[in-house]
C-alpha cells in the first residue's frame, strides 16, 4: 500500500508541476498586433489609422514595416514603409498615416509585406515577425500578413 501511495503522490505532484509550466508558457507568449482601424479621406489623399499593440515585455525602440496597398481590382498600387517609431512595452498606441495622392476608395487589401525594423531589447525582426498579428476594422479593407 505504501508503494502505490508514493507512486500516486509522484503523478499527481507531476501532473501539477506540468500544469503549471503549460500555463506560464501561455501566459508569456509574445505577442504584437496591428489594427487597422480605419481609412478617411485626408486634404492630400488618405489617412490610414492603426491601433498598435505591443505585447512584448520589452519597449521597442523602433517598429517599421513595410506595406502593399493593392486597388479594388486587385493590382498593387503602391509599396510604402509605416514608421512607428518607439513602442512602450505591453502599451496600446494610436497612430496614423497620410498617403499623399491616395484614394480611399479604391483600397481593397493593405498587406504587411516586411517587417523593416523591430528592435528593442531581446527583439529584433524575427521575432517581431513571429508574434505579428493583424486585423482591420477598415469596413471591406482586406488588412494581413
Amino acid at each position: 500500500m505504501r508503494v502505490g501511495t508514493i507512486i500516486a503522490a509522484a503523478t499527481t505532484s507531476t501532473l501539477m508541476m506540468l500544469a503549471c509550466v503549460n500555463s506560464g508558457w501561455a501566459q508569456t507568449a509574445p505577442s504584437f498586433s496591428l489594427e487597422l482601424n480605419g481609412l478617411e479621406k485626408s486634404d492630400n489623399g488618405c489617412r490610414l489609422t492603426f491601433v498598435v499593440n505591443n505585447g512584448f515585455a520589452n519597449t521597442l525602440n523602433r517598429a517599421a514595416f513595410e506595406i502593399a496597398m493593392f486597388n479594388s481590382q486587385g493590382a498593387v498600387d503602391r509599396l510604402t514603409v509605416l514608421e512607428f517609431k518607439e513602442l512602450p512595452a505591453s502599451k496600446t498606441k494610436v497612430t496614423r498615416f497620410n498617403l499623399a495622392g491616395a484614394d480611399c476608395a479604391q483600397i481593397g487589401r493593405i498587406l504587411v509585406n516586411e517587417v523593416t525594423d523591430c528592435t528593442g531589447e531581446g527583439i529584433n525582426t524575427a521575432t517581431c515577425r513571429a508574434a505579428l498579428k493583424t486585423k482591420s476594422r477598415a469596413g471591406a479593407v482586406q488588412f494581413g500578413l
